[in-house]
């Protein structure tokens, strides 16, 4: 255990110190990207072909400024793809927008548990992401397993990645709870509070279709319904338009897509 974790600091140090060196170049964005993305990203594949080049673009600007690194794992083509494309989707409707509160992606194998160990004999190791606090601060971390799952899977509505970006964005105006303040007016927080405690209630009577994770804490309701948001746009606004409408409106859309 405490190799591993010293490792896992070793390697945020790694992250830390690339960060503070001279911004890399952004790079070309290979050609064949984009069949890739038609195929596994669905935000992608809606967007007008003008905004799939603005979001390939924006991709490579994403991979300029953050470092992914694996633990015990390959990073891959594939892997950087959906990691870029995971980080675009919630703020792609902000045309500037850049993570100032995450330097660094650590990728493991699979599942992990609180003390981010991942070994196949620890029975806890139920975490797929998280967003790092303390000595982790700016780090995510995220599953290999889940990230490629996120994406394979069309019909669900879950998406990991997407879903610890959102609590980046979150946390910016200084709390992960659940109210975005940074991206709604003060005239819409009485509303979103109003509607997502409706819908929690809703999720624990088992009288909703969002995931029930979003039911534990205000801030995972917003990280789950918006999940859904991205993951199954048509089916979300029609089964919950009102939260569909402030979501909308939360992360400016949908007026960069189609």
């Amino acid at each position: 255990m405490i190799y591993t974790l010293i490792f896992i600091v070793f390697v945020i140090f790694v992250i830390y110190a690339f960060s503070k060196m001279k911004p890399k170049k952004v790079e070309k964005v290979p050609k064949h990207w984009h069949s890739i993305l038609v195929k596994k990203v669905l935000f992608y594949k809606n967007l007008s072909k003008e905004n799939q080049l603005i979001f390939r673009k924006r991709m490579m600007l994403f991979l300029s400024e953050i470092n992914i690194e694996g633990v015990n794992t390959e990073i891959e083509e594939l892997d950087r793809i959906l990691i870029a494309s995971s980080g675009i989707i919630p703020v792609f409707g902000f045309s500037n927008w850049s993570y100032n509160n995450l330097t660094g992606i650590i990728v493991y194998p699979d599942s992990f548990n609180e003390d981010l160990q991942f070994s196949d004999k620890d029975e806890n190791k139920q975490i797929l992401g998280m967003v790092g606090t303390g000595q982790f601060e700016k780090q995510m971390i995220l599953s290999k397993k889940a990230i490629r799952l996120a994406f394979n899977n069309k019909t669900d509505k879950h998406n990991t990645p997407v879903h610890e970006f959102v609590h980046l964005l979150d946390k910016m105006d200084g709390q992960t709870d659940g109210v975005p303040e940074f991206f709604l007016g003060k005239e819409y927080i009485s509303p979103w509070l109003e509607l997502m405690h409706k819908e929690m209630e809703a999720i624990n009577n088992d009288a909703s279709d969002i995931r029930k994770y979003g039911g534990t804490s205000e801030a995972e309701f917003f990280a789950v319904a918006s999940e859904y948001f991205f993951e199954r746009p048509k089916l979300f606004k029609q089964k919950h338009p009102e939260l569909h409408a402030m979501l909308s409106q939360c992360f400016q859309q949908p007026k960069n897509r189609v």
